[in-house]
C-alpha cells in the first residue's frame, strides 16, 4: 500500500469515529429531549390555571366589584373533579374559575384547607372524560441529582414546562399560617409567580411535589425553587376532601406564643392553659397562674415528647404529626426546675 492510500485510510477511519461519536452524542440529547417531550405531552391535560377573584368596593361610586386578585396553577386530583393547589393562591377568593388545557373554564368550589401544609382543594363539575390524572411518585426516593419537571403557568402564560434537577432535600420553608413545612424539595426548575400549585415530576412524569414558592430578587426565579413533597400531599388531601380539614391530634392545651417564651428565656413550650376535660388536664399538666402578689407563675413547659426534642412550638407540632387521635404519648416537662413525665392521650380537635 501507498503512503497516501494509508494516510488517506488512516484519515477515513478518524472521520468515521469522530462521526459516530457525533451522532452519539446527537441521540443522547434527542433521548433526554423527547423525554421531555413525552412527560409534557402526558403530564400538561393534567395540570389547570386558576383565576382567584376578590370583592374590592370603589371608592367613589362605593359599588362592590369583583376583581382578578390573583392566579395560579393546580394539579387533577381525581376524574370527580377534585384539583389540588396551595392555599395561597385560593386564599381570601370570593370566586374561584379553573381553566383545563381545552381552554374549558369551571366554577370551582374550595372542599378542603390545609394552610400549615400550603394546600387546598377545589372542586369542578367537569366531566370526566376531559379530566387527567397523574401517576403518584415516592418522594422518599429522591435523590438530589434527579432530573425533575416543573409544569404550570408562570405569569399567567399556560402549560409552560422547565427542566432541572432536585437540589437539596429536607427543607424548611414557612407556610402562610407560620407553621414550617418540613421535608420539602428544592428545585433549579425555573418557578415563577403563577407556578404555585403546579406540578414538580419525575423523569417518568410521575407527581413527586407541589410547586409552592420561590427566592429571588422581586419573586422571580433566581434557581431556587420548592415543593411541597407528594408524600405529604397523599397523606393530607384525603383528609381535606373527607373533612375539609387535616385532624391533626392534640394534647388539650393552650400555649404561650414562641416569641414571649424568649424574651422570658425559656427554652421549650409554655403551658397556657390545660383545658378541662382534655388530654394534659387529665393527666396532671398544669398552665400559668397568677401569684398572690399578682405576678405569674409558670406551671409545666415542654420539652419533649416521647423521643423528640421540644425547644419551640414548631416542634411540638412536628412531633404530633407522628400520632393521631387516640394514642397515648409521653410528654417530658420542667415544672419548677423539676423534670416531669406525663403520658396524655391524644384527641381529636373541637
Amino acid at each position: 500500500m501507498k503512503i497516501q492510500d494509508c494516510t488517506r485510510a488512516v484519515w477515513g477511519a478518524l472521520l468515521l469515529l469522530a462521526m459516530t461519536g457525533a451522532a452519539a452524542q446527537a441521540q443522547s440529547t434527542g433521548a433526554d429531549e423527547q423525554n421531555n417531550i413525552d412527560v409534557f405531552k402526558r403530564a400538561a391535560p393534567a395540570t389547570v390555571y386558576i383565576t382567584n377573584v376578590g370583592l374590592r368596593r370603589d371608592l367613589f361610586s362605593l359599588n362592590v366589584m369583583e376583581i382578578p386578585q390573583g392566579t395560579g396553577s393546580g394539579i387533577i386530583w381525581s376524574r370527580d373533579g377534585h384539583v389540588v393547589t396551595n392555599f395561597h393562591v385560593v386564599e381570601g377568593a370570593n370566586r374561584l374559575s379553573v381553566t383545563l388545557t381545552d381552554q374549558s373554564t369551571w366554577e370551582a368550589k374550595v372542599v378542603g384547607i390545609a394552610p400549615d401544609r400550603d394546600l387546598a382543594v377545589l372542586k369542578i363539575a367537569a366531566p370526566p372524560e376531559k379530566l387527567v390524572t397523574l401517576p403518584l411518585g415516592d418522594s422518599d426516593q429522591l435523590e438530589v441529582g434527579r432530573k425533575v419537571l416543573a409544569i404550570g403557568n408562570p405569569f399567567g402564560l399556560d402549560s409552560t414546562l422547565t427542566t432541572g434537577i432536585v437540589s437539596a432535600l429536607g427543607r424548611e420553608i414557612s407556610s402562610p399560617s407560620g407553621r414550617r413545612i418540613r421535608g420539602v424539595i428544592q428545585t433549579d426548575a425555573a418557578i415563577n409567580p403563577g407556578n404555585s400549585g403546579g406540578a414538580l415530576l419525575d423523569s417518568a412524569g410521575r407527581l413527586i411535589g407541589i410547586n409552592t414558592a420561590i427566592i429571588g430578587p422581586a419573586g422571580a426565579s433566581a434557581g431556587i425553587g420548592f415543593a411541597v413533597p407528594v408524600n405529604t400531599v397523599r397523606k393530607v388531601v384525603p383528609l381535606l376532601i373527607q373533612h375539609g380539614r387535616e385532624i391533626r391530634p392534640v394534647l388539650g392545651i393552650s400555649v404561650v406564643e414562641d416569641q414571649i417564651a424568649r424574651r422570658l428565656g425559656v427554652e421549650g413550650v409554655i403551658v397556657m392553659e390545660a383545658a378541662r376535660g382534655g388530654g394534659a388536664a387529665r393527666a396532671g399538666m398544669a398552665g400559668v397562674r397568677r401569684a398572690a402578689d399578682g405576678g405569674v407563675i409558670l406551671g409545666d413547659v415542654i420539652v419533649g415528647l416521647n423521643d423528640a426534642r421540644v425547644r419551640d412550638s414548631n416542634d411540638l407540632f412536628d412531633a404530633l404529626d407522628a400520632f393521631k387521635p387516640g394514642d397515648t404519648v409521653t410528654v417530658t416537662t420542667l415544672r419548677n426546675r423539676k423534670e416531669h413525665k406525663f403520658r396524655v392521650a391524644l384527641t381529636a380537635p373541637d
